[in-house]
């Protein structure tokens, strides 16, 4: 089963504090609009991604088993 990162971008206020946890997976391109550069969640970055689930102010972004 793999699991993937979700965004729930009608939350999303895109603060980047995502992106400053795990810039690998997170970016903020310049109109202040969040892109998920990779949505998988391996066992490499699993604990920052979890990370930034935990930290997000808006509770925007969810790991899904699929």
């Amino acid at each position: 089963m793999t699991k993937k990162i979700v965004v729930d971008f009608g939350l999303c206020e895109s603060n980047g504090v995502c992106m400053g946890i795990i810039p690998e997976v997170f970016d903020l391109d310049d109109e202040d609009y969040l892109h998920v550069l990779t949505d998988e969640v391996t066992p490499e970055n699993e604990e920052q991604v979890r990370e930034a689930v935990r930290q997000c102010p808006r509770q925007a972004i969810a790991i899904r088993d699929e």
